[in-house]
């Protein structure tokens, strides 16, 4: 009778202790469980954020590199424009000054018929190039020696006149006419500027 009641009370309280132990237990695993539903709820919540913000950050980039380039194409395009443009104005321009040097250094009279050193002639035609790099050295050599000849009596007849007229895409006959000379005054002072050019290159 007593070992029967002893072995009750070891019953009881074996079932107590693994009540025990699965009460605990449970609650272990309802706290990991609590944690790991806070965690993945947080991380479900963060990630959807996450995820969506990545998107719109994407949209939004998309969005953004779209009118980035739109506007880098249209400024390199407007730039190259311009740039193109001044690129093929300096190599004219160079063109046109290596040519004026070589004259130069050949013949030396064409400076000295103008009264002026060879460097000066050619720092004044460098300038007159910045203007207009069309501007050949043999019509910046006549509007020189047109506004040398013709200055005294026609005062707006000028070298910076004609070569505007040339710069406005003028001849010099056009642009001597333009500047009070007539069809006839013209073709003989521009024939005479010819003759003493040649004459200077000899």
């Amino acid at each position: 009778m007593k070992s029967k009641l002893i072995a009750q009370v070891g019953i009881v309280l074996i079932s107590s202790l693994l009540l025990v132990l699965a009460t605990t237990a449970a609650v272990a695993q309802g706290r990991g469980r609590g944690g790991g539903v806070g965690g993945g709820r947080g991380s479900g919540m963060g990630q959807p954020g996450g995820t969506g913000v990545d998107r719109g950050l994407g949209r939004s980039s998309d969005a953004s590199d779209g009118r980035a380039d739109r506007g880098r194409a249209n400024a390199c395009v407007k730039s190259d424009g311009r740039s193109d443009v001044g690129l093929e104005r300096a190599r004219v321009a160079g063109q046109n000054m290596n040519a004026a040097n070589k004259d130069l250094v050949a013949h030396p009279g064409i400076a000295r018929s103008l009264h002026v050193t060879a460097n000066g002639l050619r720092s004044q035609y460098q300038v007159a190039l910045a203007q207009n790099p069309n501007l050949t050295f043999g019509q910046f050599v006549a509007a020189t020696r047109l506004a040398h000849n013709l200055g005294r009596n026609n005062p707006n007849i000028t070298r910076d006149s004609i070569l505007a007229g040339l710069a406005a895409g003028r001849s010099i006959g056009r642009t001597l006419q333009d500047l009070g000379l007539s069809s006839r005054e013209a073709k003989e002072a521009k024939k005479e500027a010819e003759r003493e050019f040649q004459l200077s290159k000899k």
